[in-house]
Formats: C-alpha cells, sequence, structure tokens
C-alpha cells in the first residue's frame, strides 16, 4: 500500500480533542498530545524526544524509554536514562506483518532490510525484496538469529513483544528495538494512534499525523450511522481451539468495535480487556443463543456450514448456525491483520454493514462473507 499524504486532513487534528488526552511534559520542553493511545507519551525538547511506553503487564512500570536525537547532531550534555536512537532510522528490521504496512504507509519501506517469520508476511514489496534479495528472513520473532542481525548492520528494529520478558540474544546485540504494543490497546483508536509513535523514529510526525486525523474522522463517521438504533444484534465471536475457547473481554479492542459498531456482544458486561479461555459449554450458555456469529480462520478454502459441523458437531447447536447468520473471515486471503490495526473503520464499516446492512445499502464487505 502507498503512503498518501492527505493535506486537507491535518486541520482535523485540532478538532479530535479527547477529554481523556494526555500531556507529557515539563518546564522547557513540550509534549505530543496523544489523543486514544494509553500506551505512550513523548517528551519533546530542543536537543532531543523523550518517549516513554508503558509497561502494559504492569502499568506501574515502563516498558522502555527512548531518548531520541537527530542524526549529525552532537550529543547534549545531561540526555535522560534510555536507549539512545538517532533518528531517523535508516536500516531496519521489523518482526510483524502489521508494522511493515505501518512502514509502508509512512513511506519508508526501503528501510526496512530484515523481516521476522517472513512466510506470515503478505505484504507484496515485502515478498518482492526477499525474492531480489534486498530483504533478508531473520528467523522467528521470538527468538531471531542474533547472527544475520548483525551482519544487516542495522540501527533499529521493530519489535512487537508478547510479554515483558527480554529478547535475550537480540538485547545484547545493542541493536534499538522500538517496542511496539499496541495490540495491548483496548479501543481501536488507541491502536491505531501508534503509527504517531513509529513515526518519531523516521521523523515522519507531520505524514503519520495526517494518516491518523483521516482514520479517526472515517472511523467517528462510521460510529455516527449506528449512534442511535434501536435494534441491537446479539453476538458471538470466534470458535473454540483445541479444548477452550478465547473470548474477548468487553473491555477489550473487539468489544470496544462491536459497541461502536450498534451489536450487544454477549461478553460486553465483562471486564477483561483481552481474551481469556472459556470451556465450550460456556460460551454456549452464554452465547449459544445469539443472533450472529462471527469468526476468523485461515485456511485454503473457505469453510461452509458443513465444514463447521464437521469440526465439531456441536456447534449446529448454535442459533446462528440454525438460522444460517455466521459470517467469516479468511485472513489468508484478505489483509485483515495488515489494515485491521492502522484502519479500523474499515472493519467498523463491515460490522455496521451485516449488524444494520439498511445504514450502508450500497457497501461491499471488505474482510467479511456470509457462511456458505
Amino acid at each position: 500500500m502507498r503512503a498518501v499524504i492527505y493535506l486537507t486532513v491535518i486541520l482535523l487534528l485540532a478538532a479530535c480533542k479527547q477529554k481523556n488526552s494526555s500531556v507529557s511534559g515539563d518546564q522547557g520542553s513540550q509534549g505530543m498530545r496523544v489523543e486514544y493511545a494509553t500506551g505512550f507519551t513523548v517528551r519533546r525538547t530542543p536537543e532531543y524526544t523523550e518517549v516513554r511506553i508503558r509497561d502494559p503487564w504492569d502499568t506501574t512500570k515502563l516498558l522502555q524509554r527512548y531518548v531520541l536525537v537527530e542524526r549529525g547532531k552532537e550529543l547534549p550534555a545531561g540526555l535522560p536514562e534510555g536507549v539512545l536512537v538517532r533518528t531517523p532510522l535508516k536500516r531496519i528490521a521489523a518482526a510483524t506483518s502489521v508494522h511493515c504496512g505501518w512502514l509502508d504507509m509512512l513511506g519508508v519501506r526501503e528501510e526496512i532490510v530484515g523481516v521476522c517469520e517472513s512466510r506470515y508476511i503478505d505484504v507484496p514489496f515485502v515478498q518482492e525484496g526477499l525474492k531480489a534479495g534486498r530483504i533478508v528472513d531473520v528467523g522467528e520473532a521470538a527468538a531471531p538469529d542474533v547472527e544475520r542481525l548483525v551482519e544487516l548492520n542495522l540501527d533499529g528494529m521493530v519489535t512487537s513483544p508478547l510479554s515483558n520478558a527480554p529478547y535475550g540474544r537480540v538485547e545484547k546485540t545493542g541493536i534499538p528495538q522500538v517496542k511496539c504494543v499496541d495490540y495491548m490497546e483496548p479501543t481501536p483508536l488507541g491502536r491505531a494512534e501508534w503509527i504517531r509513535l513509529l513515526a518519531l523514529f523516521f521523523d515522519r510526525e507531520t505524514l503519520a499525523d495526517s494518516l491518523f486525523a483521516e482514520t479517526v474522522k472515517a472511523y467517528e463517521d462510521v460510529k455516527a450511522l449506528v449512534k442511535d438504533v434501536q435494534a441491537r444484534p446479539t453476538v458471538v465471536l470466534e470458535k473454540k481451539y483445541g479444548a477452550v475457547w478465547y473470548v474477548s473481554g468487553g473491555n477489550s479492542y473487539m468489544g470496544s468495535l462491536l459497541k461502536d459498531a450498534g451489536a450487544d456482544y454477549c461478553w460486553k458486561d465483562d471486564p477483561h480487556a483481552g481474551s481469556f479461555p472459556l470451556a465450550f459449554e460456556t460460551v454456549f450458555e452464554q452465547g449459544g443463543e445469539a443472533d450472529y456469529w462471527l469468526m476468523k480462520y485461515n485456511r485454503a478454502q473457505e469453510m461452509g456450514y458443513s465444514d463447521l459441523k464437521s469440526e465439531y458437531a456441536p456447534y449446529a447447536n448454535f442459533a446462528a448456525w440454525k438460522n444460517r447468520r455466521i459470517f467469516t473471515c479468511n485472513t489468508g486471503i484478505v489483509p485483515y491483520y495488515e489494515e485491521v490495526p492502522i484502519r479500523p473503520d474499515y472493519l467498523l464499516k463491515d460490522l455496521v454493514k451485516i449488524f444494520h446492512p439498511e445504514v450502508l445499502p450500497d457497501y461491499r464487505l471488505r474482510y467479511y462473507r456470509p457462511m456458505e
């Protein structure tokens, strides 16, 4: 995807003031106003920019602190503690497909010389770069090949840690890791705002601000379409894996999306901000009569009702199965994970079309399809 500068939407930033906006700063410095994200703060001074990323697993601590100093400038005296990063980054590795997409939108795809787990990255320019030898696969995201990383002479690596555990040998290389824990944000716009943080490391703040402003406006416009709907259909999500069914909590990313889409999520009152495991029987007891059932999977062929029943016969007892109201998203075919984190308005439109089709009569679903 090509990054496009939407000049007209820059003005929208001034209008996107939220009551819970956080501004970090002190005397002699200026904080970047963070409108929706809860996981990072930014403090600017004439000599450097300080970025703090909160530890989402222990919010009383910091996951990482960065001190960004422009390339070519003499290091100022009295820098605060933190990982020193010379900006803009020029040679980087990216651990996830999501962040490859974000970097592409920021116009810095040429800076990517390494990726993790390339088999999962459905981004055309990355696959082309791998074939041409411009990009190298550096191994598994949780344990990259340190020798390859060193050989690439990187000045940064964009990672997405699954916990606050260190990256082992990677930490010892001295390669700065931009630890993006955007996926831990509880709201769609909170996660999307992390493109503004990533942009700081590449001097692309103006572009990121304009892209994010466009996302905010598009999301709020779709949300407004169903703000006053009276009928809110009940919804259950996903399916079981192995012995358990992972359910999104009421305060989770998907919980927020379903609420904004005018739906009545079966676990809307659950306090979890992430997913948690339940037994099939528990899910059926609470969601068996849900009006709609949405699920994602990754497989070569689309899944039909007969496939679902063959996989686990009790699925056929759900009301949504009986009433043919199951919608599926095959992430192996559509760019769900590449697009949704930065453009949640695309997914919101799909959800509104499913639950309230009369509101978007001419819209065609982007990710989901009715199960056949």
